[in-house]
């Protein structure tokens, strides 16, 4: 097998998705309800989220969706906000949630790109908070590929963004990995002809990702040693 290229979803496969995503739920919830204790329960039931626990309900639309899918399951709760300043709020609150890195990435990226591999990133979070949270890491230059859901190659599952990061570094769909924490990712690589790798710093067990993944891993950090790099 040869693989030229990476690309990776961020939250739950960069970044572990529960230490990053349920302190941004609660923080949203807080600034968006003014600190009201039951409508933020109501509000975090809308999105799938536990606000006695900190949770995600395993079928939250906030695991695999767009901050667009988000503001659609909260809009009928919150008529007086629109949808674009629902989204807007989101998004806020994203650029500045804590970021628990899978593993140190600056030393592991640096180190695929020592080895001639293109990298990028897909994920279905807004690209303006995507490249905040990877400048804040440090590895934004890292990367020779970023989109979100906004970038104008749609969102996962489709392929729209695969395909384009294929383009944008000139490697066939056949030399380039996919890596991600949910169905989405996998699906989306699988539809674009890539292979496919699972991680299980998010969300998703292992039984939920096997059948779309190649195979399943811990977390990005073993990702070389199958890749025999």
């Amino acid at each position: 097998m040869t693989i030229s290229a990476i690309l990776f979803d961020k939250d739950g496969t960069l970044f572990q998705f529960g230490a990053t995503w349920e302190a941004w739920a609660s923080a949203f919830l807080n600034r968006v309800t003014g600190g009201d204790a039951a409508e933020a329960a109501r509000l975090g039931r809308a999105m799938g989220f536990d606000v006695i626990s900190g949770r995600f309900h395993p079928d939250s639309v906030v695991i695999a969706g767009t901050p667009a899918e988000v503001a659609d399951a909260l809009a009928p709760h919150l008529p007086q906000m629109s949808r674009d300043d629902v989204i807007a709020m989101l998004n806020e609150e994203a650029e500045v949630a804590p970021q628990a890195e899978a593993v140190p990435l600056r030393p592991y990226l640096e180190a695929l790109r020592t080895r001639g591999l293109r990298l990028g990133v897909a994920t279905n979070d807004a690209e303006t908070p995507a490249l905040a949270h990877l400048n804040a890491a440090g590895v934004a230059g890292c990367f020779d590929f970023v989109a979100g859901f906004d970038s104008g190659y749609g969102a996962k599952p489709d392929p729209g963004q695969l395909i384009a990061f294929a383009r944008a570094v000139g490697v066939p769909a056949e030399q380039i990995v996919m890596v991600g924490d949910s169905t989405h990712d996998l699906i989306a690589g699988r539809s674009a002809g890539m292979t496919t790798v699972g991680v299980l710093t998010g969300m998703a067990g292992e039984n939920e990702l096997g059948p779309f993944a190649d195979v399943v891993l811990p977390d990005i950090g073993h990702l070389p040693g199958w890749l025999g790099l």
